[in-house]
């Protein structure tokens, strides 16, 4: 936990904003000013997990590549669509470094020790933490394709794959098969037997998954949320969501910010662990 003010810090080497869910909910132009002004005397500044929201807030990210956990991702980059955000476990520019967060932090933690102080000491301290592997930074954030969902047909992963790539401009059933050089009628065959689904009930459930995501993680309006998960209108978004969820997308929303979630910091935990040498 912190145990001092932002007040009390006037200059530091290197500060991380460290966010979950809710990053922007206790932010305040103080929070904003305050690391601008540290951005000026020359620290260097980071996020962890969803503090990349904070300083795309504050105007301090602008040509480096950032990561963040693979859930917010959607969210982020409907909210600052000029930013270029990457899926690493961390990305490390000359005074912007920013992570996944989880044990991706642990890996960025490691290169850093590594590059300043040598391969050896780093496999020092992962061997002390009981870090069997020391990730490097294009290793992904989220298991493979055909792990996550059990598959291992290369047609059928490619269709998820290119599923997942288009959560807002649909592909009909028949565009899909095209892509992978099938039938329609063995597309379906293949997510009847290795998915139990037709492949536009899954498609469906995709993209209502993406939308709950936005309206936990964004201000979005349910018209914007609509159109960034591929329906028409905001009409036949809310029946298929209530159909899908049993509550309506504006409910839902009232419910995913009302109830805590276990194990994980109220959202005024925004927190700045700031080094001094």
């Amino acid at each position: 936990m912190a145990d001092r003010s932002i007040a009390d810090v006037a200059k530091a080497e290197c500060v991380f904003v460290v966010a979950g869910y809710g990053p922007l909910e206790h932010h305040a132009p103080t929070v904003a000013a305050w690391l601008r002004k540290l951005d000026l005397f020359g620290a260097t500044i980071g996020a962890v997990d969803t503090g990349c929201f904070v300083l795309a807030e504050s105007g301090l990210l602008h040509r480096e590549p950032v990561t963040l956990h693979w859930e917010a991702i959607p969210a982020f980059v409907e909210s600052y669509p000029g930013l270029t955000v990457t899926q690493e476990l961390f990305e490390i520019g000359d005074r912007r470094i920013t992570c996944a967060g989880g044990t991706a932090s642990l890996d960025m933690m490691l290169h850093l020790i590594g590059r300043k102080h040598g391969s050896g000491l780093a496999v020092q301290v992962s061997e002390q933490f009981v870090q069997g592997q020391i990730r490097d930074r294009s290793d992904h954030q989220r298991m493979e394709i055909a792990a996550r969902y059990g598959v291992h047909n290369k047609k059928l992963v490619q269709v998820l794959s290119i599923m997942e790539s288009h959560l807002s401009e649909l592909l009909s059933t028949d565009a899909l098969a095209v892509r992978v050089g099938v039938t329609r009628r063995q597309l379906e065959r293949l997510f009847r037997e290795h998915l139990h689904d037709s492949p536009s009930n899954f498609y469906l459930r995709l993209r209502l998954d993406r939308a709950r995501q936005l309206l936990q993680q964004t201000d979005m309006s349910i018209m914007e949320v609509s159109i960034a998960c591929g329906f028409e209108s905001a009409s036949h978004f809310s029946r298929t969501y209530r159909a899908r969820f049993d509550v309506s997308p504006s409910r839902d929303r009232e419910v995913l910010h009302a109830a805590p979630v276990a194990g994980v910091a109220p959202a005024a935990a925004i927190q700045a662990s700031v080094r001094h040498e």
